[in-house]
């Protein structure tokens, strides 16, 4: 769920309630750095790196980034190192921390199970942050906006202290070159390492093709599928065959979109169903089609223990509550290509009149794309980075056209904005699926909010809808 929506918090709390509470791995070492800065004022971050199992590391994190009573309020946050094929030692210190940090914090003091999301167009930093979740116990790891066939094998390697590595796509590279990221426990921990318990891999798929790919084409073991759909937040599959518009501008989805439930089940791997499935009555639907289970996003992005800034979760249960709350299909908005689901809310960067005035900035770099400069070398560039910047790379201004800068928004949607020059802060951009229109259904009787507990209470024991 976009950048620190079901961080930590929601996450054990979910987790506390008997389900499988999902972390949102994208960016963490973003993150923790800048909750460093705001002061980490419960403690919990510091707490957690003091059992982070390379005491020199974390202190070297809390030296970078930790500032005592917080930054002021004016004051920029300090960046991050941006991933490359071959990042800062300290990125990869920062990054494994980051992702330790979060499951930890989110399976501390309880015995419930913990996953942790990430995304496969967002491949630099993959190896050293599942190392992280591994260290902290990761139970599952579910991985999507991709085909991650490389992931099982890697998790296979990584449990057994192994180095691993993953073949990263270059733009314009040539036949038969070929460049990989590598991360290597043995060498980051500076000798021998002990064994780490292997968590539970989940793909998370649109098509029943897609499935039978990663069954069978893998690299080790997959132990289930997230089957989403179309109406799910964050990125979504494109639709299939040449892409098409509404007359409102968002991609046409029509049967050939919906998966082959079938060919799915005969894989006789469990798989949980998504988008969409945030009703009551809607399990109980999904365990009739042959699932085990369904994945729930939007309902909990708005709850009490999201990271969501309060603000914006208030307008969306106001929105719900008068039935004006909408969500766009962006199918220009992400670098990565991928249609994208965002929240249509005003003074974020989904109004047109704000998103013109932002100026063009990539300093966090998690949706460059590495391609192949002409002397063979590798460069890095994004459709959202400043125009003439993106050109002189090699790319054109047709790629630029609509691109939003989602590093930097999603985290000013969970109060981490970026202050800019003259004390502007980055606007932020709300991803969410189309069940936003219902999440007032959440709240108790005389309520203006609702927790994860009344969600999973209504989702669980509500009667079925007719």
């Amino acid at each position: 769920m976009g950048v620190a929506v079901s961080g930590w918090p929601l996450a054990r709390a979910v987790s506390r309630l008997g389900q499988l509470g999902v972390v949102s791995g994208t960016a963490l070492a973003v993150v923790l750095a800048r909750r460093l800065q705001l002061g980490d004022t419960g403690g919990e971050l510091r707490h957690a790196l003091s059992q982070f199992p390379f005491p020199k590391m974390a202190a070297r994190i809390l030296v970078d980034f930790f500032v005592p009573g917080g930054k002021p309020r004016g004051a920029p946050f300090k960046l991050t190192p941006m991933p490359t094929l071959r990042p800062r030692r300290s990125l990869t210190e920062l990054t494994v921390a980051a992702n330790f940090v979060e499951v930890f914090l989110a399976k501390e003091n309880h015995s419930g199970v913990v996953g942790v999301n990430y995304l496969e167009k967002i491949q630099l930093p993959t190896l050293p942050s599942l190392y992280g979740a591994m260290l902290a116990g990761a139970d599952y790891i579910l991985m999507g906006a991709g085909i991650p066939r490389a992931i099982p094998g890697a998790l296979d390697l990584l449990a057994n202290g192994q180095a691993a590595s993953l073949a990263i796509e270059v733009e314009g590279a040539l036949p038969g070159e070929k460049q990989t990221s590598t991360f290597d426990p043995q060498g980051f921990c500076g000798g021998e390492v002990s064994q780490l318990k292997r968590p539970r891999f989940l793909g998370i798929v649109a098509s029943a093709t897609l499935a039978i790919a990663l069954a069978k084409k893998s690299t080790g073991r997959v132990d289930g599928f997230v089957v989403e759909g179309s109406t799910a937040g964050g990125h979504n599959a494109p639709p299939r065959g040449p892409l098409q518009l509404t007359p409102a501008g968002e991609p046409l989805y029509g049967p050939r979109d919906l998966p082959e439930l079938d060919k799915i089940r005969a894989l006789e791997l469990p798989f949980w169903l998504a988008g969409g499935y945030g009703h009551p009555g809607k399990l109980a639907e999904a365990i009739g089609l042959g699932a085990v289970g369904i994945q729930v996003g939007t309902p909990f992005a708005f709850c009490e223990e999201s990271g969501v800034e309060p603000e914006i979760k208030r307008k969306a249960i106001d929105l719900s509550r008068r039935g004006k709350a909408n969500i766009f299909t962006d199918p220009v908005a992400s670098p990565t290509g991928f249609p994208f689901k965002v929240a249509q809310f005003e003074s974020t960067l989904s109004d047109p009149s704000k998103y013109k005035t932002r100026n063009r900035i990539c300093d966090l770099g998690y949706l460059r794309h590495p391609y192949r400069k002409a002397d063979g070398t590798i460069g890095y560039r994004c459709p959202a980075e400043p125009i003439k910047q993106y050109v002189r790379k090699g790319g054109t201004i047709a790629q630029t056209i609509g691109r939003k800068c989602v590093c930097n928004a999603l985290p000013a949607s969970v109060d981490l904005s970026q202050v800019r020059a003259e004390g502007l802060n980055e606007l932020a951009l709300v991803t969410a699926g189309d069940d936003i229109a219902h999440i007032a259904q959440f709240l108790p009787t005389g309520c203006d909010s609702y927790s994860a507990a009344d969600v999973v209470r209504r989702l669980l024991h509500a009667p079925e809808t007719p």
